[in-house]
């Protein structure tokens, strides 16, 4: 089995969902369930941010022209329904079923057709920012994949490759021994640090650093939060090897 994770920037107005996440930069949107077949989509989504940020991202979901997964910028005649399955001032939980029609694409859909059945996938959205984990046979033709995601994403986002991998070394992640940084990641500590953005005071805040790198905020913040969790993973796991409490004394 093999592990494909990438992300999609969206562009401002090409998708409701990133646009109110983006107007949110505390909210998040987490895949809890997504199942695909040749025409139809189904998941359940965990969002959390204050109330306003979750009324935003809710309306965005039922109320949205098209599909928020449909890579279409306009109406493709697909046929949604979007219920709430919970609802708390910090949390919703979103279950969506989705007929698709012969104009619009998915990254599910575009996953099964290179991919092969079987495929699992894993998201989290944060402001523009939409990253997918796919877990797949390791037998498809994943440049073919990557060929027709692009052609259908367009301009409406940029896309980047975060890791491919044997599932071996996602497993001794979640069994708690960290994994390798990306280049992406490694590059965004480095400049962060060159920068002064982790000292006390910070010479240089995200934005700032954003700019000097070329790269969308949402993209760095996602960056560095990915590089720090990995950080201190290592860490903790390395106190755990030699016998040291992660306490200090």
């Amino acid at each position: 089995m093999r592990e494909l994770v990438f992300a999609l920037e969206y562009e401002s107005g090409c998708n409701r969902v990133a646009d109110a996440l983006a107007e949110h930069p505390e909210a998040r949107v987490r895949s809890l369930s997504l199942h695909a077949t040749a025409d139809r989509l189904w998941r359940v989504d965990h969002a959390t941010g204050t109330p306003d940020a979750l009324d935003a991202i809710e309306d965005a979901f039922l109320n949205s022209d098209y599909y928020a997964d449909c890579l279409a910028t306009e109406d493709c005649g697909a046929t949604q329904t979007t219920r709430v399955l919970d609802r708390a001032d910090d949390t919703r939980v979103l279950y969506s079923d989705w007929e698709r029609t012969p104009a619009c694409d998915s990254v599910p859909h575009i996953a099964c057709d290179h991919l092969g059945e079987g495929v699992l996938f894993e998201t989290r959205h944060e402001g523009h920012h939409y990253t997918w984990r796919l877990i797949h046979s390791g037998e498809g033709d994943v440049a073919a994949f990557f060929d027709e995601l692009t052609a259908a994403v367009g301009a409406c986002a940029q896309m980047e490759m975060l890791r491919t991998r044997d599932t071996t070394a996602s497993m001794r992640e979640a069994d708690g021994t960290p994994g390798d940084l990306s280049p992406e990641q490694e590059a965004a500590l480095r400049a962060a640090v060159e920068h002064g953005y982790y000292e006390s005071p910070r010479e240089v805040d995200v934005g700032e650093l954003a700019e000097h790198l070329d790269v969308p905020r949402s993209t760095l913040t996602y960056r560095l939060r990915r590089a720090e969790e990995q950080l201190a993973k290592r860490h903790v796991a390395g106190r755990r090897v030699t016998g040291e409490s992660p306490v200090s004394r």
